[in-house]
Parts: structure tokens; C-alpha cells; sequence
């Protein structure tokens, strides 16, 4: 049966599997930068650097609207500013976990809240639920997501609302893990089912959290079916770019045909405007 979204364990539905996931990713926010980074050995750095990249002429247009959507505790939002121009608009990082999003908002907020100069690039802090975004239809020219999607309630749906919010030509970036093949994704299979779950354990105190990581992955449409579910909803030019023997990627596509605009409430208004 093809994957439609994330299904934690006892859940019944979309919307009891949307609140299981904000419900864990709170009850972990203090301990999440350091888990990932070991458990990665640090190569989730890398991950990021690497997907920022990709959209480096969007981002080195200080005019470009761009949401970090499902940002968590912001390195995907903090890559992506390294390549914003001061003055830019200010990116919208936004997460529906409040406690991963109050973390987030420390590293990327008001550079002036920190000492720093004003026109330095920063993102905004935005709780939004990424299957029903608070932006007008075609506003932004490009989405990112980092390691999100994955627990998203109906991977369709999401894809869905980032093609209405995108403008045409507007880019979408979806960095994921994936299962390898041959001999390393059996070694890694072994690390990421019973490695990782107990250091986890031991870390943060919180079994179920790195149990869901691995199971979540392992439901997780594969790279060829993913891009399928891209074009379906109306993506050109989608492609995956493996990183790491394939142990993550970054999918990518474009927004192809022009949706109507509706309106959008002021507070976003004025995130997006240029300050």
C-alpha cells in the first residue's frame, strides 16, 4: 500500500497523527540540536550547507520571499540566511511545534535582539501548520523543508499546499533520509534500527522518539515514487540528488502552472515585506 503520511504508533487518523507528532517533537525540543548532531556525526551540517546551495541565486535576491517550512530548531533557516545579502526580506521559518519553534527563533530572530546590526539577514518565527499555510497563493519564490515532510499527516496534501503557495517558477526543496541499497544501507539499517534508538534513549531519556525516526524512514516513499507524487500535483523538473551513499537527499522541482491569488492575513503581510 503506497505511504500517504506519517503513522505514529496508535493513531487512527490524520488528525490524531498530526498531534502525536507536535506532541513528541515538544516533548524533545531541549535535546534536539545535540541528539541530531551526533547521531549524525555531523554531517547533517553538510546536508544543509549543501541544500542552501542549490538555491543560491534565489536566495542572493533580496527581493525573494522564501518560507522554511517545518524548520524545527532552525539550521536548515540558519543556512539558508548565510546566503541571504544584508537587507534582504527576511526569510519565514515556521513550524507547527511551539517548543522546536521558541528554540529556532533564538538563532535566526532579530539580528538587533542580539547586539547585531538590523540589516544583517534573519528570519521570522511563524507556528503554521504546513498543510494549511496562513500565505496567499502564488507569494513565494521558493519553499524548503529539512528533514519535516516525512511526518507530515498526508505527504500529498503537503505537496499540494507548497505548489499553491509558490509562485510559477517559484522552487521547491525537500531534504530527506532515504534507505540505501547494497552493503552500506545494510550496515546502516543495523545502526539507524538499533544504534540510534538507544543512544537516543540515553540522551534525551525518551524511548519513542528514536523508534519513530527509523520506522518513519522506513515508510517513507521511496526516491522514484516521491518525484511521482511531485509531478502529480503539478511539479516540473523534479529531481532527487542523493547525499551520503544516498542516506539523505534533496528533492527538487519547480511550480509549473498559475493558481489565482487570494489574501493574505497582515501579520505575514508585514513579515514578508522588506524591512
Amino acid at each position: 500500500m503506497p505511504a500517504t503520511g506519517a503513522k505514529p504508533a496508535g493513531v487512527t487518523d490524520e488528525a490524531q497523527a498530526a498531534e502525536a507528532v507536535r506532541q513528541m517533537f515538544d516533548s524533545i525540543a531541549g535535546r534536539y540540536d545535540l541528539l541530531n548532531h551526533v547521531l549524525s556525526a555531523n554531517v547533517d551540517r553538510m546536508w544543509w550547507w549543501r541544500a542552501a546551495r542549490s538555491f543560491r541565486a534565489i536566495l542572493a535576491d533580496p527581493e525573494a520571499s522564501i518560507l522554511d517550512i517545518c524548520c524545527g530548531t532552525g539550521d536548515m533557516t540558519l543556512a539558508l540566511l548565510k546566503r541571504r545579502p544584508r537587507g534582504s526580506r527576511p526569510i519565514l521559518a515556521a513550524d507547527f511545534s511551539r517548543e522546536m519553534l521558541r528554540r529556532g527563533a533564538r538563532k535566526f530572530g532579530p539580528p538587533e535582539l542580539r547586539g547585531q546590526s538590523k540589516d544583517l539577514p534573519h528570519a521570522v518565527a511563524v507556528e503554521a501548520d504546513a498543510l494549511h499555510l496562513p500565505l496567499r497563493d502564488s507569494s513565494l519564490d521558493l519553499v524548503t523543508t529539512a528533514f519535516g515532510f516525512r511526518n507530515l499527516a498526508n505527504y500529498e496534501a503537503g505537496l499540494r499546499e507548497f505548489h499553491r503557495v509558490l509562485k510559477p517558477g517559484g522552487r521547491l526543496g525537500i531534504l530527506e533520509f532515504s534507505e540505501p541499497g547494497g552493503l552500506i544501507g545494510k550496515a546502516y539499517a543495523v545502526y539507524f534500527r538499533r544504534v540510534l534508538p538507544a543512544i537516543g534513549r540515553a540522551i534525551c531519556g525518551k524511548d519513542y522518539p528514536y523508534t519513530y525516526l527509523p520506522a518513519s524512514v522506513g515508510s517513507f516513499p521511496p526516491p522514484a515514487q516521491m518525484l511521482e507524487m511531485m509531478r502529480a500535483v503539478g511539479f516540473t523538473d523534479c529531481r532527487w540528488q542523493p547525499y551520503t551513499f544516498g542516506i539523505a537527499g534533496l528533492y527538487t522541482g519547480t511550480r509549473g502552472a498559475a493558481d489565482g491569488a487570494g489574501a493574505a492575513p497582515a501579520m505575514l503581510q508585514t513579515a514578508l515585506a522588506r524591512h
